[in-house]
């Protein structure tokens, strides 16, 4: 397997470099997302607090693990 760098631009697919076979090969693109700097909308580990969540899952009749799994369910 060959990993080579590109870029998707109106419909074309430009390789970093040039690769050369005898004969046609399979391919398989990945679109990669594009990456978040300083977006402050993100998550932080300071924004969490143990006791938050814990005052808000104590509406739960089940399990927290338990409800997750349900609700993905629900989701298929």
């Amino acid at each position: 397997m060959i990993a080579v760098n590109g870029t998707y631009e109106n419909g074309i697919v430009r390789l970093g470099k040039k690769i050369k076979f005898k004969s046609p090969r399979k391919v398989v693109v990945t679109f990669l997302e594009d990456e978040v700097q300083d977006d402050p909308k993100r998550l932080s580990v300071q924004d969490f607090s143990f006791l938050k969540a814990r005052e808000k899952s104590k509406k739960l009749k089940s399990s927290l693990s338990d409800a997750i799994i349900e609700e993905r369910k629900a989701e298929l």
